[in-house]
């Protein structure tokens, strides 16, 4: 799987939307054994807390790519710069902040007993 490709493809559809209107990016960090793992940055329009944004954009990605669709679950880093604003200076000076809140969504119920 081409994980750049399909960041590029998010990013030019759907990213594009949740950058422009709510100040939220996502991007595919790995998917593996039927687990996306995406990092999700929080701008200051984002109102919702961690556990809808990280719901929202899980659905979001697995719906919205082919290539996704058989995702059993997904884990979601978040770094959030409305709570820490230097995390943005870090994020544009190419330094990879620390994480703020790390959420996991299982897709389909029947997984758990």
């Amino acid at each position: 799987m081409d994980i750049e490709r399909l960041n590029r493809k998010h990013y030019l559809g759907l990213d594009m939307y949740y950058r422009v209107g709510f100040g939220l990016s996502s991007k595919l960090i790995k998917f593996e054994n039927g687990v996306i793992h995406l990092e999700v940055v929080i701008g200051r329009k984002w109102k919702k807390n961690y556990n809808s944004t990280a719901a929202e954009l899980a659905y979001a990605w697995r719906d919205s790519h082919k290539e996704l669709s058989k995702a059993i679950a997904c884990k979601v880093f978040i770094v959030d710069t409305k709570a820490n604003q230097y995390k943005q200076f870090f994020i544009h000076s190419g330094i990879k902040p620390t994480y703020d809140a790390k959420k996991g969504i299982i897709f389909a119920k029947n997984y758990l007993n």
